[in-house]
């Protein structure tokens, strides 16, 4: 299956910040949820085995959002710990330039959007051409 197509950016900054963390979203739910769940159909399960598995990858993405929202504990000793950043980038195909960068850790939260895009729903502005 082709990978949609990016939906042109809106100009507005506010606008810009959110439609990025969207995007990211939309990313990240396409390379691990969807991807784990298309694996999924090519197994023969049972009912009830299917939905246990539907959930495990649910609770593996969450969890993967939570970690990027900076929820889950780091990993850390007395004196120093290890934590993740994400950034999510607007570049510009032409040359790679970083047009936009939103530090995930300081957006509105992944574990937030998570309940719409797994709905389908990546905001007002699409983040993707239909």
């Amino acid at each position: 299956m082709p990978s949609p197509t990016l939906a042109t950016p809106p100009t507005h900054e506010q606008d810009l910040e959110l439609w990025l963390q969207h995007a990211a979203g939309k990313l990240l739910l396409d390379a691990t949820r969807e991807r784990a769940r298309s694996k999924l159909a090519q197994r023969q399960l049972g009912q009830e085995a299917h939905q246990a598995a539907l959930q495990s990858i649910d609770d593996a993405v969450y969890g993967l959002m939570q970690l990027l929202d900076g929820v889950s504990d780091p990993l850390a000793n007395d004196d120093v710990y290890v934590g993740l950043r994400t950034t999510a980038e607007l570049r510009r195909a032409s040359d790679d330039a970083v047009l936009h960068a939103v530090d995930l850790l300081h957006g509105d939260g992944m574990c937030m959007g998570w309940h719409g895009w797994v709905e389908g729903d990546f905001g007002e502005l699409p983040v993707t051409k239909s």
